[in-house]
């Protein structure tokens, strides 16, 4: 059976709460001066990332030891005898179960599951958090993580300290450095699910957002990022972080086990 192809509707028409209608051309006329600003933002970016090289840098003790799978190393072994070095902090709440994991960390870190390219450039890569390994170590498992994770607790900055930053360090031999550190939307390029948002129609359904008048009202920030069992974003004792979903054994929940953020 063949279907009849519909026909366009005639330009200059509006659907409600979508983009006008217009022809080709029109359109490309549009997208070429958007394009004209896309360009200019990457090469402020270009600049940032200059002046971001040029940073000075923290020298620390590279003999602190993490505990990891192998047990107790030195922060010198997370280079993995490269001369760079980035990591993720990733939040951890103490004693909560794999659901009540931070699900903003969840985002990076799942995004981050491989590091070849990284590698391929010099760059190690591993995952730091405050929680005891003994904790940490099945989270991981769960999770099907493949990157190295660590557990910093009861260190100090640039290695223990907050979590949820994205931050860069420098070898020099047996020497270590601090050379760069962000976090908030600065974590942003970890997250590519974000920026391919970021091109669609509607965004990311966040309050936020500037958007048009008749667009569907946007919810809380980072709303999508919990689901229950059935795939409805939510926030409740029945969520757990989106991919969590996807892992064997992952079940229907009733609470998240949370008492406060332990930051």
């Amino acid at each position: 059976m063949t279907r009849t192809p519909q026909e366009p509707q005639a330009s200059g028409t509006a659907l409600p709460g979508r983009p006008p209608i217009v022809d080709l051309a029109t359109w490309r006329a549009a997208r070429e001066e958007l394009l004209v600003r896309e360009k200019a933002h990457t090469r402020q970016g270009d600049a940032l990332a200059a002046a971001r090289r040029r940073l000075p840098m923290v020298e620390f003790d590279g003999t602190v030891e993490v505990v990891g799978a192998e047990g107790p190393v030195p922060f010198l072994d997370l280079f993995q005898g490269r001369d760079e070095l980035l990591v993720y902090k990733h939040m951890w709440h103490d004693g909560a179960p794999h659901q009540g994991q931070c699900e903003g960390c969840t985002t990076a870190a799942w995004h981050l599951r491989d590091a070849v390219y990284l590698n391929a450039r010099g760059v190690s890569f591993a995952i730091l958090t405050t929680g005891a390994w003994a904790e940490v170590a099945p989270f991981v498992e769960f999770m099907g993580y493949t990157q190295p994770w660590y557990s910093v607790r009861g260190l100090d900055e640039p290695v223990g300290g907050a979590m949820g930053y994205l931050t860069c360090f420098l070898r020099e031999g047996d020497r270590v450095f601090l050379t760069y550190s962000t976090t908030g939307r600065g974590n942003e390029p970890a997250n590519i699910a974000l920026a391919l948002l970021d091109m669609t129609p509607y965004g990311r359904g966040e309050d936020w957002e500037d958007k048009p008048e008749g667009w569907p009202e946007g919810r809380h920030a980072c709303w999508y990022w919990r689901s229950d069992a059935e795939g409805n974003a939510t926030w409740g004792p029945t969520s757990r972080p989106v991919p969590q979903w996807t892992r064997p054994g992952a079940t229907p929940v009733a609470t998240l086990g949370r008492h406060g953020h332990h930051h």
